[in-house]
Order: structure tokens, then C-alpha cells, then sequence
């Protein structure tokens, strides 16, 4: 595998924009890791970690950080964008003027974005791009799968995929990405991998409820279950393709999150279960539970599509209604009887 010697941008210094911008500075890659402020990006240059979003995992010197969006961006060979889809589109609009699109695009976010139902390649796309944004979708690259930053960064390995219509770009996301410990495999279904990053954090907080109220290991296993084909069936309506659900972005990362507690979506449903109200989970929380907002994204499109997610549905009635993880339960066990296929 020959070496990537050109600096790599990394926009967003949580905690899995951090473990990207460790594994490459590990390889000796430059890497240009933006902090939404000075503030985090100072606590980070003192202390050779990001206390606040991943402790306990020194980066390497190969790695600089700032809030300055200009010097992070300027001439570098690769942008990874891992920032929260909530501010996503507000972060690409504002460093947009900074950025060369003709260099390789990868988006690391997981989410739809609730206003618009775009994916999240799809939003980047639209504030770099403009009118040309359909061209620049056509190169950007969507990476996804079972990737906990805390088991990563603790020396575990770990699959992802890159996803992209553009072979070539594909190809130079797996080059750039993969290590000894972090293999990454292509796929030419950006749909359907990011639609799998978001959707699975739905049926995760599902899972959470479920294990929080002690319902067992059945109950997980139907949520699983159930969740890959409400996944399914959403994404193949919206353009993705079927065998996608079953791979590492579908599939892989949807176990992983179902069942660790290192989810913060699974996490989310434990809380939940345990009394919890999303309000004052979301004030606790220093990072995002992406599932969260994704669950009002994909029941607005599955109600527009006409697609039943039974699953999402009652997991926002928690979390927007006023239904209880137990009321959720009953609501699903008690669904009109039908055929599995």
C-alpha cells in the first residue's frame, strides 16, 4: 500500500472526527483537524487529546488543529467531513468559499436532514456546489459502518465501506482510509450506505428501550430483525439497492449499534426506558444521538412515500409524543397480524 503524503483535511473534532484524524496521523498522513472554536481546538493542541469528545487517545504530532477554516483547508488532497447533520449544512455553507470541490469528498456524517429528506452527501453537495451540485454528488464519497471511536481507538479492528457512483473516487477513499486495523471494502450504493448510517440509529434507540425495560434478548433480536427490514424498505423506495441492508453499512453497523453500550442511540433508548425524558438526555450529552432527529426525517418521508415503519414511529412517539417505552412496546407487539414477506 503506497503512502498518502498530501495533508488531509478533517472538519468536525468530535469524537469519530478526532478518530479519523488519529488513524491517518498514526500513518504519518498530515492531517488538518477543524474545531468549531478556539476553545476546543486549544484544549486539544494543550493536551495532545480532545478531553471533551474522546480522552485517553494522544494524537500524534502529524495531526494540527484549528477553528480557522482557511488554513485547515488550504491546498490539501482530501476532505472528510464528520460533523453533526444538524450543523452540517450551516459548517459546509460557511467554509464553502474554502474549499477546492475538485479534490476527493468523503462524508463520514450519519443522518437525513429534516428539513429537505437529503442525505447528507446530498446537503454538502448543495452548499459547495450550487447548481453544479448534482456533478459534485456524482464524485462524493459516503463512508459508513460498525465503527465505535472507543473501540478503534483502543486498538480493535473495525470494517467500514466507501460508498461513491464514482469508481475512481471509491477506490481513493479505501487507499487513503485503510490501515492494518481499519479495513474499508467499496461500494458503488452511496444511497443506500448512508441511508443504513441513519436509519439504523432509529431502530438502536429502539433497541436501548427494549434492553431498558428488560424485555430480553427475543425482544432485541425481533427489533433487529423487524428494524433491517423497515430499513429495507424504506431505502429501495428511495433508490437504494436491496443487498446494500445486508452488508457492513446495513446490516454490520445496525448490530453494533443496536447493542452496544458505547451507542449513544442505543444509550439514548436505555435512558429512555429508565425514566428519562429526550430533553434532558440531550442536555446531558456532550456529543450528538443522530437517531434522535433522524427518527422526524424518516417518518416525514416514509409518510410521503407511503412506507410503514412501525418501529420509527412508535420510538417517536417517545421521543416527541407522549407514549412511554412500555406504550411503545405494546403498540408494536399489538400491530395487526401479517405475512413476514
Amino acid at each position: 500500500m503506497s503512502a498518502w503524503t498530501d495533508p488531509v483535511a478533517v472538519i468536525g473534532a468530535g469524537a469519530w472526527g478526532t478518530t479519523i484524524a488519529r488513524m491517518l496521523g498514526e500513518r504519518g498522513i498530515p492531517v488538518r483537524l477543524w474545531a468549531v472554536d478556539e476553545a476546543l481546538a486549544k484544549e486539544i493542541r494543550d493536551n495532545r487529546e480532545n478531553v471533551t469528545f474522546l480522552p485517553d487517545a494522544k494524537l500524534p504530532e502529524t495531526v494540527a488543529v484549528s477553528c480557522d477554516g482557511p488554513t485547515v483547508l488550504w491546498d490539501v488532497s482530501a476532505v472528510i467531513w464528520v460533523v453533526p447533520s444538524r450543523w452540517l449544512r450551516e459548517v459546509a455553507r460557511n467554509l464553502a468559499p474554502n474549499v477546492d470541490t475538485s479534490v476527493l469528498q468523503i462524508c463520514a456524517t450519519k443522518g437525513i436532514e429534516r428539513e429537505t429528506g437529503l442525505r447528507m452527501s446530498e446537503v454538502i453537495s448543495e452548499e459547495l456546489a450550487g447548481e453544479q451540485a448534482k456533478g459534485l454528488q456524482a464524485r462524493f464519497v459516503a463512508l459508513s459502518g460498525p465503527n465505535l471511536s472507543r473501540e478503534i481507538n483502543e486498538g480493535h479492528p473495525a470494517l467500514s465501506t466507501a460508498a461513491s457512483h464514482s469508481e475512481e473516487r471509491s477506490h481513493a477513499a479505501q487507499h487513503l482510509l485503510t490501515s492494518p486495523l481499519f479495513r474499508v471494502y467499496r461500494n458503488p450504493d452511496i444511497i443506500g450506505v448512508e441511508l443504513c448510517g441513519a436509519l439504523k440509529n432509529v431502530i438502536a434507540i429502539a433497541a436501548g428501550m427494549s434492553d431498558g425495560l428488560g424485555l430480553g434478548a427475543n425482544a432485541r433480536a425481533a427489533l433487529i430483525t423487524r428494524g433491517l427490514a423497515e430499513m429495507r424498505r424504506l431505502g429501495v423506495k428511495m433508490g437504494a439497492h436491496e443487498q446494500t441492508f445486508a452488508g457492513i453499512a446495513g446490516m454490520g453497523d445496525l448490530v453494533t449499534t443496536a447493542t452496544s453500550r458505547l451507542s449513544r442511540n442505543y444509550s439514548t433508548g436505555y435512558r429512555l426506558a429508565q425514566g428519562e425524558t429526550r430533553e434532558q438526555i440531550e442536555a446531558s450529552m456532550q456529543a450528538v444521538a443522530e437517531g434522535i432527529w433522524t427518527t422526524r426525517a424518516e417518518i416525514e418521508i416514509a409518510s410521503r412515500l407511503n412506507v410503514e415503519v412501525p418501529i420509527a414511529e412508535a420510538v417517536n412517539a417517545v421521543l416527541f409524543g407522549d407514549r412511554t417505552p412500555s406504550e411503545a412496546a405494546e403498540m408494536l407487539m399489538t400491530r395487526e397480524q401479517r405475512a413476514e414477506f
